[in-house]
C-alpha cells in the first residue's frame, strides 16, 4: 500500500508515518516545517524528520508547501497513492487572528489543492482529513451546563455522552482558525459526495501523546505538562479553569484511520476524541500533575476567555463506534499523562 501523509513531521502526521510504515506500507511525507515559522524554535520539526528517516528506512520526504498547487499536482501525477492522510495545518486558535492569510491559505486552499490532485489522479484513493471540533464554533456552549467543584459539565442527562455530529457548524463564533478548518471540512465532504470519492473528516478534540510538545498557543495538556516539569508559570485562561476537554492519544487516531481505510465511505464525518472517560478540566489536569510530581504548579489567571472557545467539550464517539465496532480507545488518560511525563526529546509543538 502506498500512503501519503501531509504534515508528516507533526504530532499526528509523524505517528501516522511510523504506524503505517510498521504495517509494511510504502509511506511518503509532505512537510515544509512551517511549524517553526508559526511557533518559533520550539516548533522546529527537523529533529522529528531525522528520527523518521532513521526509524522508517523506506520513508520518503518531500519538502513541499501544500499551498503550491503545481508542486502538489506533480507529486500526485507521478505516484499511485492509495491512502492520503491530510494532517498539515495552521493549528492555533490564537495565531489565526494575527496571521489570517497564512491560516486560510494553509488550512482551506491547501486542502483544496490536495483534493483536486486526488480527484485528477487518484480518485479511488481514501482521503482522510484531520478536521477539528472548532468547526462547531461556540455552538456547544449553548447546551445547559452545571458548575461543579472542579469542572463544568452538561446539566441534562441526554447530553451526558457529549457532542455528536448533529451539532450545527454555522451561526456561531468559531475563531478564524475554526472558519478555515470548516471551509476545508465542507470541501472534503463535497468532494466525497459530488465526485463519489472515499473521503472522511475526523473532527478531532484534543489530540495528544508523549510526542506532543505543546506551546502556549496550541496543545493545552502538553503545554501544561511542560510547564509543570520545567517549573514554569502557566496561565489559566477564563472559565475559572473549569473548562473541559477530552484527550485522545495519537496512536488511537491512527487506528481510526486504518479502520476507515479498511471500509471507507464517501463524504463521511466523525467526531474523534477521548470521550468522557478521557476528559478533564484544566484544574483537574493540574491536580493530576501535582499528584505525580509531588509539587504544586505555578499558575496565574486571565479572566477573559478566548473568543469562540468551548466551555465543556466531550466527544460523543457513538457514530464512529457504530460504523467501526472493532475500534475503541486503547490509551487511558492515566496512560497519556504517564507517557507525557516520561522523557520525550523529540516532542512536537
Amino acid at each position: 500500500m502506498r500512503v501519503l501523509v501531509t504534515g508528516s513531521s507533526g504530532l499526528i502526521g509523524s505517528e501516522a508515518v511510523a504506524y503505517f510504515h510498521g504495517r509494511g506500507a510504502e509511506v511518503q511525507g509532505l512537510d515544509n516545517n512551517m511549524r517553526r515559522e508559526f511557533f518559533g524554535p520550539e516548533g522546529d520539526t527537523r529533529p522529528v524528520l531525522q528520527r523518521l528517516r532513521e526509524e522508517c528506512p523506506s520513508f520518503r520526504h518531500h519538502d513541499t508547501d501544500i499551498r503550491d498547487r503545481q508542486a502538489v499536482l506533480r507529486l500526485f501525477k507521478g505516484e499511485a497513492f492509495e491512502l492520503i492522510i491530510h494532517c498539515a495545518a495552521q493549528p492555533s486558535h490564537d495565531l489565526a487572528a494575527r496571521r489570517p492569510f497564512e491560516d486560510f491559505e494553509v488550512n482551506a486552499l491547501g486542502t483544496l489543492n490536495l483534493l483536486e490532485a486526488t480527484r485528477q489522479h487518484r480518485p479511488e484513493a481514501t482521503f482522510i482529513y484531520m478536521s477539528t471540533n472548532k468547526v462547531y464554533g461556540d455552538a456547544p456552549n449553548e447546551l445547559p451546563l452545571v458548575e461543579l467543584e472542579t469542572r463544568w459539565d452538561y446539566a441534562r442527562r441526554e447530553d451526558y455522552g457529549g457532542i455528536d455530529e448533529s451539532c450545527r457548524i454555522d451561526a456561531s463564533m468559531h475563531s478564524l482558525f475554526g472558519v478555515s478548518k470548516a471551509a476545508a471540512d465542507l470541501m472534503v465532504q463535497e468532494y466525497g459526495r459530488y465526485f463519489n470519492m472515499p473521503t472522511v473528516c475526523f473532527r478531532g478534540g484534543c489530540l495528544t501523546g508523549p510526542n506532543h510538545r505543546g506551546v502556549e498557543l496550541h496543545g493545552f495538556l502538553a503545554y501544561l505538562v511542560k510547564c509543570a516539569r520545567e517549573k514554569r508559570p502557566y496561565t489559566i485562561i477564563g472559565y475559572k479553569g473549569k473548562q473541559v476537554r477530552d484527550q485522545i492519544h495519537a496512536l488511537d487516531v491512527c487506528r481510526a484511520m486504518e479502520a476507515f481505510h479498511g471500509r471507507p465511505r464517501c463524504g463521511a464525518v466523525y467526531n474523534l476524541g477521548g470521550g468522557r472517560a478521557n476528559s478533564l478540566s484544566v484544574l483537574e489536569a493540574a491536580a493530576h500533575l501535582r499528584e505525580r510530581l509531588g509539587r504544586p504548579l505555578q499558575t496565574t489567571y486571565a479572566e477573559q476567555a478566548r473568543l469562540g472557545d468551548h466551555i465543556c467539550y466531550i466527544t460523543d464517539l457513538g457514530k464512529f463506534k457504530r460504523d467501526y465496532p472493532s475500534w475503541e480507545i486503547s490509551r487511558s488518560l492515566d496512560d497519556i499523562l504517564d507517557e507525557m511525563l516520561s522523557p520525550s526529546p523529540l516532542a512536537i509543538a
